[in-house]
């Protein structure tokens, strides 16, 4: 099934000469339970691409389709409650409230919507992400890696149709770097979340399903990552497509 689908997506700013084509033309289909990543270096148009497919821009052209609706044909009102429901987001500098405790920021969005958060899934998440003796601290008493668990459980809580995460290990050092996207990868398999992470860095996008690069606001590789598992190895979107149906000959080995 879908969660999200982007048809003939652009973004432009300026013209004439000085016109820039952050997106030019994207066309993407994301699976639900998928852990996709888009690489890219600065400039190549990864993080305009997230601000489209989260809603916090408009487009030029094209469509952005989010758990079957079209985003931009929402007004401002419906679109921010659509944000908060279904899409949650995991930025580089945590973005939590400095005088809410931990508890706080996680249920923040429940509040603002005028919802209670499941006390059950609610309890899942922060045991898994290991913030059970953290909920009445405030951030500023955490460490980096800990503020970003208390982000992924925040974007968790409302059970959104996708989770968006831009450069989410960027103010990490290296070893919680690692130990942050392993809570991803282990939150999207355990509670079968769907997220699109964005990042520079090739090696971090290993931990992915799937890898989506992207130059010059264009998709110019996409394929499913299965060069971690052991026998396996990676392929194109196409590739995948002839090995399910049987035509390519060869043994399909993950």
């Amino acid at each position: 099934m879908k969660i999200l689908e982007t048809h003939n997506l652009k973004k432009y700013y300026g013209k004439g000469d000085i016109e820039v084509r952050a997106l030019d033309g994207v066309d993407l289909s994301i699976e639900e339970g998928e852990f996709a990543t888009v690489v890219g270096t600065s400039g190549s148009g990864k993080s305009t691409l997230l601000h489209m497919l989260g809603g916090l821009d408009y487009a030029t052209s094209g469509t952005v389709t989010v758990a079957g609706k079209k985003i931009f044909e929402l007004n401002e009102n419906d679109l921010t409650i659509f944000r908060r429901r279904q899409i949650g987001f995991i930025f580089q500098s945590y973005n939590l409230v400095p005088i809410l405790s931990v508890y706080e920021n996680i249920v923040l969005p429940m509040e603002l919507d005028g919802r209670r958060a499941d006390k059950k899934f609610m309890d899942q998440i922060v045991q898994t992400l290991g913030l059970e003796n953290k909920l009445d601290a405030l951030p500023g008493q955490l460490s980096g890696g800990q503020q970003q668990r208390v982000a992924i459980a925040r974007a968790l809580v409302t059970k959104p149709a996708i989770i968006l995460a831009d450069e989410p290990t960027g103010n990490l050092d290296s070893r919680t770097t690692q130990e942050v996207l392993g809570l991803l990868k282990l939150t999207s398999e355990q509670f079968h979340q769907t997220i699109v992470m964005i990042t520079h860095n090739e090696a971090l996008a290993q931990l992915s399903d799937r890898i989506i690069r992207i130059e010059d606001g264009r998709i110019v590789n996409d394929y499913a990552n299965r060069a971690g598992v052991p026998g396996g190895r990676s392929f194109t979107r196409h590739e995948e497509d002839m090995e399910e149906a049987g035509e390519t000959g060869r043994e399909v080995r993950i």
